[in-house]
């Protein structure tokens, strides 16, 4: 009978130990602290934003990365997020396929985790607030990117076109519109 519940709790155990590998989180290191300001509505906001309006990032690697940070936490928070994978059911769908086109233009190694991205990309944006545009390079370090250093730096500074990204962020920004018009207007709201 021992034996029995030795194997049983082996067969649980091993079980355990195949359950499934935890979920991706991120953060934007601008928003901790913030209680009132959503950083996934801000984060789809801007980056249609900045998307459609592409040339105004030209000659800013500092504004391209702060784009492509928010669109490495929306990758990971729409999909995972508790409140986001229902209320934006195609924007958990479109913006992590549309990961891959961001990682290829700007030369993000594709399993490299959406953190380390942004955390990269912090130390960039800090090198230009800081006055110290020589010291970007050296946050752009392989094998997160590649190549590494200063064309990188050159390929934020004139961001791909990324017709896909465009899309998904276009379209979770009008998600976002009409989800927010259905529950100030009472659409969908039926009492019977």
């Amino acid at each position: 009978m021992s034996c029995d519940r030795r194997l049983l709790f082996l067969g649980l155990l091993g079980l355990g130990a195949c359950a499934a590998t935890p979920i991706e989180t991120a953060f934007l290191p601008e928003f901790r602290g913030f209680v009132s300001l959503d950083p996934v509505r801000h984060s789809i906001e801007q980056g249609a934003d900045m998307l459609t309006h592409r040339s105004r990032l030209v000659g800013q690697p500092w504004e391209t990365a702060r784009l492509v940070q928010a669109l490495e936490f929306l990758a990971v928070e729409v999909p995972n997020g508790p409140r986001w994978n229902v209320r934006l059911p195609m924007a958990q769908l479109t913006i992590p396929a549309a990961r891959a086109e961001w990682r290829q233009g700007f030369g993000i190694a594709p399993e490299a985790r959406a953190q380390e991205v942004i955390d990269s990309l912090t130390e960039l944006r800090n090198a230009f607030a800081e006055q110290r545009p020589a010291a970007a390079p050296a946050a752009l370090r392989a094998p997160l990117f590649s190549p590494d250093g200063q064309e990188t730096l050159n390929r934020f500074a004139d961001p791909p076109a990324l017709p896909r990204t465009t899309r998904a962020m276009i379209d979770a920004r009008q998600e976002l519109i009409t989800q927010s018009f259905e529950r100030r207007s009472g659409r969908n709201f039926i009492i019977r």
